[in-house]
């Protein structure tokens, strides 16, 4: 047998066992975030509140000054940190449109309130949940047992403290 031959169904299986995969993929219960409900989003229909920060405890495990890697990101700093939050808990008010982030719903379930959404918005254990540009919200833990949220973020002043 040529190796071209051997090349070209190596590929092909290899091709084959990736559709089966993202096949797969497409059809399970992914761990999307939860989302705002159909019909429900909307701008600023949601108003900022003042709640304080309560039964909560941010922790920056790590972080990166941009500016001094390769892709020389003036004035921004990626980093990454634990967020705990006790029953009752409130991550206060906060808007991403100056700091993007990833938040990895580690453990519980929390509730979240965005200036976008009309409906309340619940996040699960082994949800990841983007917040980007245009997100303004409160975060609420309603359950009994402590909610375990990882963020990486990328901010601009290494002085805020907004979580």
């Amino acid at each position: 047998m040529s190796k071209s031959i051997v090349t070209s169904r190596t590929i092909r299986h290899g091709l084959a066992l990736a559709a089966l995969a993202a096949g797969s993929l497409a059809t399970s219960t992914g761990a999307v975030a939860g989302e705002c409900p159909a019909g429900k989003m909307q701008p600023n229909v949601r108003p900022m509140v003042d709640h304080k920060a309560v039964g909560v405890t941010d922790v920056t495990l790590g972080s990166i000054n941009l500016e001094k890697q390769p892709a020389n990101i003036r004035e921004r700093e990626l980093r990454f940190r634990k967020l705990t939050i006790e029953p009752g808990g409130i991550v206060p008010w906060h808007s991403h449109d100056d700091r993007p982030a990833l938040i990895y719903v580690q453990q519980g379930e929390i509730v979240e309130y965005a200036s976008n959404c009309s409906e309340p918005i619940v996040h699960k254990a082994g949800e990841i949940r983007p917040e980007v540009a245009g997100t303004s919200h409160w975060w609420k833990n309603l359950g009994k047992e402590t909610v375990i949220l990882y963020v990486g973020d990328v901010r601009k002043d290494p002085h805020d403290h907004n979580m």
